[in-house]
């Protein structure tokens, strides 16, 4: 092989690998990984099934235990 077709072989080679870059960095890079990541974290969740009676009065609680504050009726302007 002459230092020409090794020149052209490599030519190629990098050609081919700008081609399919985006294609490879979708399947092997940063983003690739964070997404698997994610699906996997998802496939872990499941669906809490709650009665709405009991999700109201949990509610109501909640909000009767905030702390309010009451407006004065004094003369400021």
């Amino acid at each position: 092989m002459s230092w020409l077709s090794i020149a052209l072989l490599a030519c190629a080679v990098v050609v081919v690998i700008a081609a399919e870059w985006p294609r490879l960095e979708d399947r092997f890079g940063l983003q690739a990984r964070r997404k698997r990541e994610r699906a996997r974290r998802k496939a872990q969740l499941r669906l809490l099934q709650t009665d709405e009676e009991e999700f109201a009065a949990s509610v109501e609680r909640d909000l009767s235990r905030l702390p309010t504050i009451e407006e004065q009726d004094g003369g400021r302007r």
